[in-house]
């Protein structure tokens, strides 16, 4: 599960922390010029691999987007802060870092030149490549989206129209297209391992920031689920998550065991036996048993959902209580529950049905969803977020 939004799913997964504790719970904040580099006194996952093993050389790729005015602080970083380049006036326009139509590609290449030094030079690495897309814009090579046009001469939807920018050729066509390059770009990374042969004894983990696009028709396709990015529903929280690592993770395991974006830090800090500090909460939990199968439960249960800086509800299994909702990312206005809604995700995965007839034989479920609200929320007052305007630097 991700954050409803990209930017704190990025801050969680870097420092292990609920978004709500770092002050980072929506995509833009605008009182981040008067927090001052908020996170600025917490370690990231690659700064605490580093810290434990200065052997390692740390790489970063793409698209940093944690909004956290803090400097990503990689070895190599070969990114740009958030969507938009530094260099964001080109011809006159602007123009999103994607608008190379090879840019997935552009990022796998310089990705495989790193590896390739630092196999090279016998220097364990650790990289985060994070592309642009699927966020909007979706850009993809032009032979790959003529693959998907109408061959019939007609448009297949009204979204299937010609855009004057020769970078966008349709819609449909471009977000289909953007997909494939996109799993053409991990094969040639994953090929790339292999002929270096270092595949068996590197890990790779596959996610991704937020559910399904809010904005029509680039929303992908949620499965079962209903909602996009900005809400608190299933379609915006679910996320693919893969992990490889055939020298200790077993090959075709699949699990339907509940993993947050927050656990990833503690989880990788595992595996390259980094400690965690003790001085401060850490909301990850590691999962690292449960990846290399010695366990075939997660640690995690359940987590809080926030929609920017309120709390929505809590998931707990199978699942959700919820005391506010809002059925799409903009545009409509929020429910508020004066009665918790509770939904079972098993027989409503598009959480449409809150009163289901055997709600009261199964309200006891809100007893340990209770907990983990309970928890949540005395952690806060036991290490509050960071006021706004507070100075560098800062101490948790």
């Amino acid at each position: 599960s991700a954050s409803p939004v990209c930017t704190p799913s990025r801050t969680s997964f870097q420092f292990g922390k609920s978004p709500a504790r770092l002050q980072n719970t929506t995509v833009y904040d605008i009182l981040a010029i008067t927090r001052n580099k908020r996170c600025q006194g917490e370690i990231s996952v690659h700064e605490r691999i580093k810290k434990n093993n200065p052997d390692y050389i740390t790489a970063h790729f793409g698209k940093w987007g944690c909004d956290v005015r803090r400097e990503p602080g990689y070895d190599v970083d070969d990114g740009n802060t958030n969507n938009i380049d530094g260099d964001w006036k080109v011809r006159n326009e602007v123009r999103h870092p994607d608008d190379d139509p090879k840019a997935i590609f552009s990022l796998t290449e310089r990705t495989n030149k790193f590896i390739t030094e630092r196999v090279q030079n016998k220097e364990p690495f650790y990289i985060q490549l994070s592309h642009y897309a699927p966020h909007v814009q979706n850009y993809a090579r032009p032979e790959t989206v003529e693959k998907y046009k109408n061959k019939r001469g007609k448009k297949s939807s009204s979204y299937d129209y010609d855009h004057p920018n020769p970078n966008r050729n349709g819609w449909m066509p471009n977000y289909a297209g953007m997909v494939d390059d996109l799993d053409a770009g991990l094969g040639i990374l994953l090929d790339h391992l292999e002929k270096l042969d270092i595949a068996d004894n590197t890990y790779i983990i596959f996610t991704s920031d937020n559910g399904g696009e809010m904005f029509m028709p680039a929303h992908g396709f949620t499965g079962p689920w209903r909602g996009t990015y900005f809400t608190g529903l299933e379609g915006s929280l679910r996320v693919p998550f893969i992990i490889k690592w055939p020298a200790r993770i077993p090959a075709g395991a699949v699990s339907n065991e509940i993993v947050h974006q927050m656990d990833i830090l503690p989880t990788i800090a595992s595996f390259a036996e980094a400690q965690i500090p003790s001085d401060r909460i850490i909301d990850g939990v590691n999962q690292s048993q449960f990846f290399t199968g010695v366990s075939q439960k997660s640690k995690r249960d359940g987590f809080v959902v926030y929609v920017g800086e309120e709390i929505y509800g809590v998931k707990w299994r199978n699942w959700k209580m919820m005391t506010k909702e809002v059925s799409q990312g903009a545009g409509v206005g929020v429910k508020i529950n004066s009665v918790p809604q509770f939904y079972d995700l098993h027989t409503d995965p598009k959480e449409m049905y809150p009163m289901d007839a055997r709600i009261l034989e199964d309200l006891w479920v809100r007893f340990p969803m209770s907990e983990i609200l309970k928890e949540h929320v005395s952690s806060l007052k036991k290490e509050p977020p960071i006021p706004p305007g507070t100075p560098d630097p800062y101490q948790p």
